[in-house]
This record gives C-alpha cells, sequence and structure tokens, in this order.
C-alpha cells in the first residue's frame, strides 16, 4: 500500500456516517427520480422490487451518483458539508477503477453491521477497510478554508 502523507488529515468516523447519512436522503431522492423515469415502460404499473433488471437500473444509478461526484472533485454534497474529500492515497488523480472498486467494497463494510467502517477505529492509519481495498483514502479539509 503507498505511503499516506503525514500532512494529510483523515476523517473521523462520526464525519464520514454524517456525510453518507446526507448522502443517503440526497440518493434516495435520486432513485425515486429514477424509478419515476421507468414508469412509463411499466405501463404505469408499481416495479417489483425483486425484478433483476430494475435492481441493476438502481444499482448502476447510484454507482454513478456517488462516482460522479468522486470524479469531480471528490467530495459528494454530503462530504462537502461535512468538509470532506475524496482522495488516493498517493496523492494521483483518482481513476473510474478506483472509485468502481471503493464503491464495490463499501457495500459489504456498510451491510456487515457497518464492520468496514468500524475498522478505521483500529487501524492506525483510520482507514475504512473499503479504503484500503481501493487504495483511496477520506481526507478532513480544513474547517476555516480562509485562514491566513
Amino acid at each position: 500500500m503507498p505511503q499516506l502523507d503525514e500532512n494529510v488529515k483523515p476523517a473521523s468516523l462520526f464525519r464520514r456516517l454524517a456525510a453518507l447519512f446526507y448522502d443517503s436522503l440526497l440518493l434516495l431522492a435520486i432513485l425515486f427520480g429514477a424509478t419515476l423515469l421507468v414508469l412509463p415502460f411499466n405501463k404505469g404499473e408499481a416495479i417489483q422490487a425483486s425484478d433483476g433488471l430494475y435492481r441493476t437500473y438502481l444499482f448502476m444509478v447510484s454507482f454513478f451518483f456517488f462516482g460522479w461526484f468522486w470524479m469531480h472533485g471528490g467530495q459528494t454534497l454530503g462530504m462537502r458539508a461535512w468538509r470532506l474529500r475524496l482522495r488516493r492515497i498517493d496523492g494521483k488523480p483518482l481513476r473510474w477503477w478506483h472509485v468502481l472498486l471503493r464503491f464495490m467494497a463499501a457495500i459489504p463494510a456498510l451491510l456487515l453491521a457497518g464492520i468496514g467502517y468500524w475498522w478505521i477505529l483500529v487501524d492506525k492509519k483510520h482507514l475504512a477497510l473499503h479504503d484500503r481495498f481501493s487504495e483511496t483514502m477520506v481526507e478532513q479539509l480544513e474547517t476555516n478554508p480562509h485562514r491566513d
């Protein structure tokens, strides 16, 4: 794993979870909108949650929601509110491969009782499991960017 720059402050578990909560509310609204877009193709009837094509569609919408924000500035709206930014550990620009790997690894990290997030509390570099898998990290930005 690449070395972490000593000047970079990893985000705390609380801030990361708070940003995730904000983003989940926005993502929920986007998923409702995405569902509205496909309802005409189902003759306006309810779509079964067990429909594999529909689930894949919502999965892709979710991936591109996070992926687009991460690739364009490294911040979702929740991350912006909590002054967080995603970056590669080695400081190089993010690639779609890192974003995909992070997104895919974050799903079990969250669903398995949040174990991937709780890992931050025992990790020496304060990285979540999906940070380690994707060689990315969430950094805490300065609280006052206009400070002299």
